[in-house]
């Protein structure tokens, strides 16, 4: 189902006329309440039969004819515009990271770690996390063999607790890692991968795929005893901004936290190569994933601190479309080589959103340090939608951009701030 929102326009963080969207000739373009709605490209714009927020729609339609042409799907490092999309929630309602790790606990396919020790699994892990977890799963299983997750619910509980960053008694599951640049959980679900070749996470997440997309919409799981989300759903509109900037000649690609075998798998229904997909990268060796990640950043590979996640996302992003090596890739790099669209939900996206020149398009989950930038809208290139099913309720309280939105890297609770140092005041939730 698809939801549709009649409420009155409202832009992110000001009045519709102080929203501005730069157009390719250098000059600026500002739609307001009283403008026209903007003209698709000749080329084709966005179908009017899917609902969008608002005015949505519209601005959206000029920033692809503004900055498009009618090439086909384009190339950046020939010069092509570089839309990036984040994955989870973004072009899908719901997790497939998670959706694939819940199918590998439902069909055995989690192997007793080297040494029965989970510290092996993660340099992050806590001590409380892996003992919780050696405890939960025992040490009868062979290190390399399968633990029988499909039927061990003390083992597959613990697994999908820690998951979510703590054991199931409420201990801290991760610590110690640069909160900035890595999700400790987001990296241990690929690390949990560890044992199997590139073509059976395929295959995993393939079958993965079938089922989420199968189950009815709203559907839950049991992974053990733990109710889990069940369904996984393509937002149409995304499917269609996504078909619509790559026939405007836009280069389309993915920047996800989750695994990049898994998220190639998901994205060929959107047609992009997997050249086109960036996510999280397991180290590889004779055939095998060893459960360790490939670095950034001058980050080297097996060091397992930099993921796409935040600055990591623009890290990944500069190397691997732009070419930039060594630290000077955690960055922003001049304008005229950056994206000019990037579209996001969640705090892991700020960063690379941030450094879209043209238009932000930002999926509102209700994430306070990404709310916080969207509502400030401090340039006037921020668009909020409420997510296209089953969306969030809005915020019960404003942001507390001025006091705790930030997350450092040591993971301590601050203000957010704007490029110029200024911090951003609270912001009250106006799109939902």
């Amino acid at each position: 189902m698809v939801m549709t929102h009649a409420r009155t326009t409202m832009w992110a963080g000001a009045a519709a006329a102080a929203l501005v969207l730069t157009a390719g000739c250098g000059t600026d373009t500002r739609i307001g309440d009283s403008a026209p709605t903007a003209a698709a490209s000749e080329c084709g714009g966005l179908d009017p039969a899917l609902q969008w927020y608002g005015d949505n729609r519209a601005v959206l339609d000029r920033l692809i004819a503004e900055r498009g042409d009618c090439s086909g799907g384009g190339d950046a490092a020939a010069g092509a515009p570089l839309a990036l999309f984040d994955w989870d929630n973004t072009v899908v309602k719901n997790d497939i990271g998670s959706a694939t790790a819940y199918w590998m606990l439902a069909h055995d396919k989690i192997l007793q770690p080297a040494g029965a020790d989970w510290a092996n699994t993660s340099r992050f892990l806590t001590p409380a996390a892996a003992g919780a977890l050696s405890a939960a799963c025992g040490t009868e299983t062979a290190p390399g063999q399968a633990l029988p997750t499909s039927t061990d619910i003390d083992c597959a509980d613990e697994i999908v607790a820690v998951l979510d960053e703590k054991t199931r008694s409420g201990q801290a599951a991760f610590d110690g890692y640069d909160h900035r640049r890595t999700k400790a959980a987001y990296a241990w679900a690929v690390q949990l991968m560890a044992g199997h070749s590139e073509a059976e996470v395929t295959a995993f997440a393939e079958a993965a795929r079938a089922e989420n997309l199968a189950a009815p919409e709203g559907a839950d799981q049991t992974v053990g005893s733990t109710e889990v989300d069940g369904y996984v759903r393509y937002y149409p509109q995304i499917a269609d901004l996504v078909k619509t900037l790559r026939t405007n000649g836009f280069d389309v690609r993915i920047i996800s936290a989750s695994a990049e075998p898994v998220v190639r798998v998901w994205a060929r229904e959107l047609g992009l190569a997997p050249d086109r997909v960036m996510g999280v990268r397991p180290v590889v060796a004779d055939g095998v994933l060893t459960g360790h990640l490939v670095g950034c950043g001058g980050v080297p590979d097996g060091d397992d601190s930099v993921i796409p996640y935040i600055d990591g996302k623009r890290c990944q992003v500069n190397e691997v479309v732009f070419g930039v090596h060594g630290p000077a890739a955690f960055d922003p790099l001049p304008a005229e080589r950056r994206q000019v669209f990037a579209a996001g939900d969640s705090v892991t996206d700020v960063t690379f959103l941030a450094d879209a020149t043209g238009g932000r398009l930002v999926i509102n989950r209700n994430n306070a340090e990404l709310m916080c930038n969207a509502y400030d809208n401090g340039d006037g290139r921020w668009l909020v939608n409420p997510m296209f099913l089953d969306p969030k309720d809005r915020a019960d309280a404003p942001y507390p951009c001025s006091t705790t939105a930030f997350t450092a890297a040591d993971g301590a609770k601050a203000p957010v701030h704007r490029p110029d140092g200024t911090v951003i005041a609270d912001q009250v939730d106006a799109v939902f």
